[in-house]
Order: C-alpha cells, then structure tokens, then sequence
C-alpha cells in the first residue's frame, strides 16, 4: 500500500506527532491489537473527546451542546428539553482523517485531527444519542426522551399504555429499512437518515482505538490501566434476557430511550430493572453508552443504512457480495447501480476471524471461525438463496437474547429491505452534504 506509515525506526517528525491508531497480526486469536503512533494521543484521545451530545434542529444546526456530564442539562446547566421541541438529541462526531493499511498478517488502523498524507477525511456527521422512535402524527423519525403517545415505541400498540409493558418512552421496532429512510427523510431532507453504515463504522474504529480491544463485551472497567490508558470493553449489555422475552412483550423493545443520560459525553454503564406484572424485578440490565451514545449494541437490531449484500445461490455465481454507497442522495430501495462493491462476505455463518477492511476500513466479515473472545468476538448471520440472488440488508449491533453473539460488527444479513420484524428498530442521524467548493 505504499508508505508505511508507522513502520520502521527513522520517522519524519510531522506525521508522527499527530496520529494514533493500532496494528493487529491476522493470524493471531488475540482481540487486543497494538497501540502505534505517538502514545501521548492514546491518553488525550482528541477525536473521541469531540464527540459531544446535542439538539440539532431539522435544517442541520446545532440548538445548544449539552451538558458534558449529564445530558439531561444544556451545556450551561440550564434544564435541556430532550422531548424533540426544540430539536433531536444526537451526538456529533467529528471530522477525521484515516488511513488503513495491510502489509503481509500486520493490518493497521490510523487516525487523526490532521490530513497527513496518506490520510483521507470521513466526514463530521450525527447519529443519535438514543435509539430512535417516531412521531406518530407526522411520521418522522425521532431522536428524543419522551413518554408522550406521540412517541409511543415498539409498534404503537396503545393497549399496553398504563401497564408493566408500556410501550411509551421506548424506542419504535417492527418497521422496514425502506419505511425508515422514509420517516427519517420526513424530518426535510436527505440529510437526514435512520442508522448509517458510514457513521456506525466511524463508531466503531474510534471505540476499537480508544479501547485497544475488538471485543466490545468484554469487561467495563472505568478506572485507567499502568500505563494511563483505557481498559476493557462496555460489558455484555442488553443481550443477556433468554426466552421469556417473548412471553414478557413478544420481542418489542424494553429499556426506555435515556437511561444512561447521567453519563453525559461520557462512556460507562447504568442499570435498567425490567418490572414483570407483580412489579417485581424481573431482570437488571447494566445498559451501556458510549461516548454519549446509548445502546451501541444490543437491546435491539439497528437497520443500517447505505450498505447493501448480494447474495447469490452457488447456481448463480455462489458469491456474496458487499456494496457501500456514501452519498444518501443516492440510495436505493432496490439495486446497487448507485453502489460501490467493497468486498466479497463469507457464505456461511460463524464469529467474525478477519474484516474486509480494504482502504476504507470495512467492518462487514472477510472470513469466520473465530470465537467469542477472540478474533472480532462478534457474529455474522447470513443464508443462501437456493436460486438466483437475493438483495439484502445489513443489520448491526444484536438484540436482547443474542449473548456473546453481539457487539458493534454483529451483522445479521437475511433480511430484505421490506422486513420489519419486532426486535428491529434503528438511529436517526444527520449526515451534513458536502458543499460545493
């Protein structure tokens, strides 16, 4: 890939000083890759520190920053108002510049404030802080804390309002990818998505740079390690329930939008108890947030957008194809000529062994056979068409009964873009267009 930059004793001194970033063998089961480039960026983390939660109005412009400590309050410790009155909660991410390189096993992921050469920019974008609901008089997608019928969850069944499975305040499930963007587009423009494939990825990386770790449910631990940097992963999350879950609601959503705003832009983990009938707890959940972002896995699948699969039977091809499109603009409710082929998925299921990656640091699976402690730690789920080739959609992130399967790179891949299923749902996110020069 040219330039190795990283590699080697002699190293010219400005890019050196403004990268971080890790470097993994891919022979190796070990899911804590190496910390490389300047070790004071480990410790100051300036691209995760500007992620920050906010109300962002519907033409794209930031209301007021919340506070960093509890997002329950504006940036100045007046009272936020997270209803969506004034705008959706959602967290910026920045703009940052990547490189991603493969030279022999050694893969490297790079990241910076600065565009080094070699470098190029994923752009500053908002996905939501909570998982999303919809508003039900207009049909918009929402990113709000709010126990108003107007944002009744799951799929709007008012007959549990008032009972120990109230739908209110929980996020809206049992809706397809296409019916998504829709009600995301409701809120303008194109700008404005359900669960974007780019801005998960983005996600992802600065979590597995933070953290130094591809297992996300691995331990949380809050405290630094000797050397000052961060530790473990965000636990296991909502993924632990068993198969009461489909006599408790019949697989709908469970954790209202919002438990975890005390942390603020902070990273941690806060207890939900889910009350049975008798108002006895009937299961405690330690919900994670990440850098202001709830639930990044877990509790329920997120239908990701401007990532599609096609995925042939072994008579047509025998291939399973990945295709990417950055430009919301363009996407499509059915086909890929608007989509660029990233790489080729397994054809069988089994956890994530090895990422397509590629330069644009693919998170979809290049190979299985890992497990759930090493390599990714993370599933893939996928079938095979027993004729022709079946277009389909990606979704990320696991649900409330998955277990060790879930985590950020958990991709399930045998839905088509019309499924809607109960424990479905997805983020509301603002992808800022490019202007013109």
């Amino acid at each position: 890939m040219g330039l190795m930059i990283g590699v080697g004793s002699t190293k010219p001194t400005f890019p050196y000083d403004y990268y971080y970033g890790i470097e993994w063998d891919i022979t190796v089961s070990n899911p804590k890759p190496t910390r490389i480039g300047k070790m004071e960026l480990h410790k100051e983390l300036p691209l995760q520190n500007m992620m920050r939660n906010c109300i962002l109005k519907d033409d794209g412009s930031v209301a007021y920053y919340l506070h960093a400590n509890d997002s329950t309050k504006r940036d100045n410790g007046a009272a936020a108002d997270l209803t969506g009155a004034s705008g959706m909660m959602e967290t910026e991410l920045p703009d940052m510049y990547v490189r991603f390189e493969t030279d022999g096993n050694k893969c490297r992921h790079l990241q910076s404030t600065e565009p080094l050469p070699g470098f190029h920019l994923w752009r500053k974008g908002y996905i939501g802080s909570v998982e999303a609901t919809v508003q039900r008089s207009t049909n918009k997608l929402a990113s709000v804390c709010s126990t108003d019928v107007d944002y009744r969850g799951g799929n709007n069944n008012a007959s549990y309002d008032g009972t120990y499975r109230s739908f209110l305040g929980l996020p809206a499930t049992d809706i397809s990818l296409n019916v998504f963007r829709t009600y995301a587009r409701n809120r303008g423009s194109v700008e404005w998505n359900c669960n974007l494939y780019r801005l998960h990825k983005m996600l992802w990386w600065l979590f597995a740079v933070e953290y130094a770790n591809f297992n996300s449910q691995d331990t949380f631990n809050a405290a630094l390690d000797e050397n000052g940097y961060h530790q473990g992963g965000l636990g296991a999350g909502v993924t632990t329930w068993d198969g009461t879950w489909s006599t408790f609601n019949g697989y709908y959503p469970i954790v209202p939008c919002g438990v975890t705003n005390s942390l603020g832009n902070h990273t941690g983990t806060v207890d939900y108890n889910v009350i049975g009938s008798d108002g006895a707890t009937i299961k405690t959940f330690a919900v994670p947030r990440y850098r202001g972002i709830e639930n990044p896995f877990g509790h329920i699948w997120k239908w990701t957008d401007g990532c599609k699969c096609i995925i042939q039977s072994e008579a047509s091809g025998g291939l399973s194809k990945f295709y990417v499109c950055d430009d919301p603009a363009k996407f499509t409710a059915s086909g890929v000529g608007n989509y660029d082929y990233r790489g080729d998925l397994p054809r069988k299921e089994g956890y994530v062994k090895a990422l397509i990656l590629g330069e644009d640091g693919e998170i979809m699976p290049l190979e299985v056979g890992g497990g759930s402690t090493t390599y990714f730690c993370d599933y893939f789920y996928t079938n095979i068409p027993s004729s022709g080739e079946a277009e389909r959609g990606v979704l990320f992130g696991g649900d409330a009964n998955n277990g060790a399967y879930a985590g950020f790179v958990y991709a399930y891949t045998t839905y088509t873009p019309t499924k809607a299923n109960a424990p479905v749902g997805s983020r509301l996110c603002f992808d800022p267009q490019i202007e013109a020069a």
